[in-house]
């Protein structure tokens, strides 16, 4: 059970695997972009290259049809990696061996739905992959294992999650191939210790210029491919792909600096020389070509 790009490893370790893939389960077809076209899952574009069965309920719960097919397969396991939806006890139960989650957090930390954005909002310097054991609540399973990874400086959210998700796959078959030998121990989580990586709301992108140079760096680093971080200048939006820190201070949301390739905003601590942005009504573009028959004056405040 999974949907986005983040899972294809895992389902692509499985088929690899001395594992027998039954069928692939993933979210409905979306539609995407100003023309909303449906968009196929990158799960079920990967299955149906190799013809498994890929089902996609539009609802989980309570759903009798769905749950008799999943009777039908009777298999072993079910695992889930970024699937997008809470298992109901009924099918938690339906599977001898129950089921295995792919999380990207080192739980109990950074329990939902963004994890991977979220530890680099937060500066966080580490994370990893949980593989735990489901039950109902939110990401709130025994812990199976984990495997850790350094966030790097230059790391994004889409850097980051293409590596989580190979380490997620390995760690998925290792999981595995130890719950078939029972060498598994469970471990319970430390709900005291626990923290939240709630879904991605488009809000979340805009900045606040009075935090410091580094907290808005995470912000922007943690925002792609969305929301993006997001200011606005003379009234329009401008979102901000890429930006390098400077120690430079001034008022915070205040340029203190231009030139032909450099614009640079101050905040309540350092400042940012933005690299990539993209003003409302207009295409995304490196700092030079925005800035190319582009005056802004130092002393203008982004807001």
């Amino acid at each position: 059970m999974g949907t986005p790009e983040f899972a294809v490893p895992s389902l692509k370790a499985l088929l690899d695997s001395d594992n027998k893939v039954l069928a692939v389960i993933c979210q409905p077809d979306k539609p995407v972009g100003r023309k909303r076209e449906l968009s196929k899952p990158a799960t079920k574009k990967f299955a149906e290259s190799l013809n498994i069965p890929v089902i996609q309920p539009s609802k989980i719960k309570n759903n009798k049809e769905f749950l008799n097919k999943l009777k039908e397969y009777s298999s072993d396991l079910i695992c889930v990696t970024a699937y997008g939806k809470i298992l109901p006890k009924s099918i938690l139960d339906l599977p001898s061996k129950g089921c295995i989650n792919v999380h990207a957090s080192i739980l109990p930390k950074y329990r939902g739905a963004a994890p991977i954005n979220w530890a680099i909002i937060k500066g966080e310097t580490q994370t990893g992959i949980t593989t735990m054991k489901m039950d109902e609540g939110m990401d709130t399973g025994d812990i199976l294992l984990i495997e850790k990874t350094e966030i790097e400086f230059a790391d994004t959210s889409e850097t980051l999650s293409e590596r989580l998700s190979e380490i997620g796959a390995k760690l998925l078959i290792k999981t595995i191939d130890q719950l078939i030998k029972d060498n598994l121990k469970p471990i319970e989580q430390d709900d005291s210790k626990s923290s939240l990586a709630p879904i991605l709301k488009k809000e979340h992108g805009k900045i606040d210029w009075t935090k410091t140079a580094l907290e808005i760096r995470n912000q922007i680093r943690g925002l792609l491919p969305w929301p993006v971080a997001f200011t606005y200048l003379n009234g329009k939006m401008l979102k901000i792909f890429d930006a390098g820190i400077s120690d430079k201070s001034g008022e915070a949301g205040q340029v203190i600096y231009t030139d032909k390739n450099i614009l640079r905003i101050s905040s309540a601590k350092g400042s940012l020389d933005l690299r990539e942005v993209q003003l409302e009504g207009n295409r995304k573009m490196d700092i030079k070509s925005f800035l190319m028959g582009r005056k802004i004056e130092d002393g203008t405040i982004l807001i």
